[in-house]
């Protein structure tokens, strides 16, 4: 491995300390574009742009066609992405080295009830060494560190070996189509950081999730004589009691140190129940939606197996449930679960340049959400960590914020993992489109 000169590192300390205001100009200019799914292309314009500056290959395409439509992880509501491109910049190694991909997505939730908002949610406020806006920690805080990275890399014109991917992509809040299409279209790489906001954290591993839709039905009635219905919110409830069973068996099953810390590592979640229609009847239909964590050791079809066997289950118990079975359906936003060895090469160089940078050991744990980086490792066969700045509690709320040291901090130690990892000979290449 080539050893980065003390100097070199304190040139990017110093480079970054002397343009600071850059990086903030940048990171207004993210969060002033509102980028919520189908506004997309006003900033991945503005990303098109600063990565030409960077002299990256850029490609901007609107996804599409059947092998993204007919792939087995794409999972979408839309028919169609007009007018929400993705970008993917590549730049050339001098050769002989490993290659990087840096992923990050750009689209952003809703901002919500704008009366939660002190300021207007898209003006990008500076205050108290902290930028607040819709989008400032999920994730523009990390797409603006790993510009700021390669612009220091850039300007102080370090040589690197391998190639840098970027991906600038789309649809990461509804499952990963954007990434899932940059992968399909050739753009991989020996390793891959998402600077999700894990406030400086180092994930290697992170669950993956999925949506489910329940119909529990019931059988109708006049509300004087409940007793000759079947009250489907109340099966309902039976329903989600099953729910919370399951929930305890899987988590029990969890040995993971990494995961330690959290208090329910695969939660269920129940987020919408739905059902009734006249206060003076017994309801016959109740719909409940949710989101079940998935393990890193396991596929998305065995826990969608362990979950329906636990709903099945209840037929067994209840002749109601037996002739009137439960309906399953999984919808909505997907996400592929993703792990890396905590000992692969590309997590211990990442490792020693925060060290090296910070002056202490990162926490290393497993993500309790998921990210695109499970598509990238399992669709993409490139390994992938999960790295970056912001509070994973400010993520879709009102009035977030990141903090800018720690934008400026997570930039450094990516700029020197790129020059470090990006150094490093490879034995096998690979090619870019």
């Amino acid at each position: 491995m080539i050893k980065k000169p003390a100097a070199t590192h304190k040139a990017i300390r110093q480079w970054m300390a002397d343009h600071e205001k850059q990086l903030l100009s940048m990171l207004q200019q993210m969060i002033q574009e509102p980028s919520v799914q189908m506004n997309e292309s006003g900033i991945q314009h503005k990303t098109a742009r600063w990565l030409e500056d960077l002299d990256f290959t850029v490609d901007m395409w609107e996804p599409g066609g059947d092998e993204l439509f007919n792939h087995h992880a794409f999972l979408s509501r839309r028919e169609h992405f007009k007018g929400s491109p993705n970008v993917v910049g590549v730049r050339k190694g001098e050769g002989k080295g490993k290659s990087i991909l840096l992923n990050g997505h750009i689209d952003v939730v809703p901002e919500g009830d704008l009366s939660d908002w002190a300021e207007d949610p898209y003006a990008g406020l500076v205050k108290d060494g902290k930028i607040y806006g819709r989008g400032a920690t999920d994730m523009k805080g990390g797409n603006a560190a790993m510009l700021f990275a390669l612009q220091a890399i850039s300007s102080l014109e370090i040589p690197i070996k391998g190639d840098v991917i970027f991906h600038s992509v789309i649809e990461e809040e509804s499952g990963g189509v954007g990434t899932l299409a940059a992968i399909l279209r050739g753009y991989t790489a020996d390793a891959a950081l998402i600077p999700e906001p894990t406030n400086m954290k180092i994930f290697p591993k992170q669950q993956g999730s999925m949506w489910f839709r329940l119909k529990v039905k019931g059988k109708s009635a006049h509300g004087g004589t409940s007793y000759e219905g079947i009250n489907a919110i109340l099966k309902a409830l039976e329903v989600i009691q099953a729910l919370e069973r399951l929930e305890k068996v899987r988590n029990d099953r969890v040995t993971d140190p990494l995961f330690a810390k959290a208090p329910i590592p695969l939660p269920i979640n129940v987020g919408v129940i739905e059902g009734g229609e006249w206060p003076s009847s017994v309801p016959d239909l109740v719909k409940v939606e949710g989101r079940v964590g998935i393990s890193p050791e396991e596929t998305v079809q065995e826990a969608q197996e362990e979950f329906t066997r636990a709903i099945r289950a209840m037929e067994a118990e209840d002749k109601w449930f037996k002739d009137h079975p439960v309906e399953i359906e999984w919808f909505g936003a997907r996400w592929l679960p993703g792990s890396i060895d905590v000992n692969h090469p590309f997590m211990e160089i990442l490792t020693e340049q925060y060290k090296g940078i910070t002056g202490k050991s990162p926490e290393v744990e497993a993500a309790p959400w998921g990210t695109d980086g499970g598509i990238i490792t399992a669709v993409g066969s490139t390994p992938s960590v999960v790295f970056g700045p912001g509070i994973t509690r400010m993520a879709h709320q009102a009035n977030e914020y990141i903090e800018i040291e720690k934008v400026r901090q997570c930039a450094e130690v990516i700029a020197s993992t790129i020059i470090e990892w990006c150094n490093v000979e490879e034995r096998k290449g690979r090619s870019h489109t």
